[in-house]
């Protein structure tokens, strides 16, 4: 078990759902994000902080021997947004990472670095990105730096292209790419526990009957997900009905994201 294990991103979607289960994982768990989180629990401490910001940071590693990173943009935004979250707040955290003492990292990559394949290639780790997005883009930044900062100061990280973390798939598409809450803790705990990780990228996605991803290069982490979405197949296909195969969203693996209008717009 970790003594004392951060979490960014604390308060959004994927951060919320995991941390009422992260006492499995850590004796203290220091919770961060922008935004308040107001109900602390006795083992949590919660610090504010906006990851581009370099001191803020460098405070919150101090004395962390485990990072569940989650913090940042996590939609497709306009490029000054994406850049400061998502770049300038990834290289903050790894010089903190390096500076002090350089914890294991859980990085939350997205499926989005590769959303331009189709839905009929299944993908390993070493596929060549084909991001969907600018948010997509900044995954592939995110992955890079936490490679560089393996192979030149020792800061292991596993990299998650998480597909659909949410308590329930929403529609066709994440019958393919759900991860429940369960498998991604099940994950990260892997990821602490394996004798070593160096820069391993996987594919954050439960044990569901339609898979686009082969995660059999991060096989040696022992990660087996239990969780399925097929109980919801013929619920999700009754309410909204066959999907058009002419669609790019249906076409490629990125579903919306790879469709979406310019990001400037938004």
């Amino acid at each position: 078990m970790l003594k004392t294990l951060l979490m960014t991103g604390a308060a959004g979607g994927v951060g919320t759902a995991l941390r009422p289960m992260l006492r499995e994982l850590a004796e203290t768990v220091v919770l961060s994000d922008m935004a308040d989180i107001s109900d602390v629990q006795p083992h949590e401490q919660f610090k504010r902080c906006d990851l581009s910001d370099a001191r803020g940071v460098d405070d919150l590693l101090e004395g962390v021997d485990g990072v569940i990173h989650l913090g940042g943009i996590s939609v497709e935004r306009p490029f000054d947004l994406i850049v400061q979250g998502n770049v300038v707040g990834m290289y903050n955290l790894y010089e903190a990472a390096r500076r002090h003492s350089r914890p294991r990292v859980i990085f939350a990559s997205s499926n989005h670095v590769v959303g331009f394949y189709r839905r009929d290639e299944r993908l390993d780790n070493q596929v060549v990105p084909r991001p969907d997005s600018l948010y997509g883009v900044s995954k592939v930044f995110g992955e890079a730096i936490a490679s560089l900062y393996f192979d030149k100061f020792g800061i292991e990280t596993l990299s998650v292209r998480i597909g659909s973390c949410f308590a329930k798939p929403a529609n066709p598409r994440m019958l393919a790419t759900w991860l429940s809450s369960r498998d991604m803790l099940s994950l990260c705990a892997r990821a602490f526990a394996a004798p070593r990780i160096g820069h391993t990228v996987v594919y954050g996605a439960s044990d569901n009957e339609e898979q686009w991803w082969d995660n059999g290069n991060a096989a040696f982490l022992g990660w087996r997900p239990k969780d399925s979405s097929e109980q919801w197949r013929a619920e999700i296909l009754a309410s909204l009905g066959p999907e058009d195969p002419a669609n790019p969203a249906t076409l490629y693996q990125g579903g919306g994201f790879v469709c979406g209008e310019h990001p400037a717009n938004l």
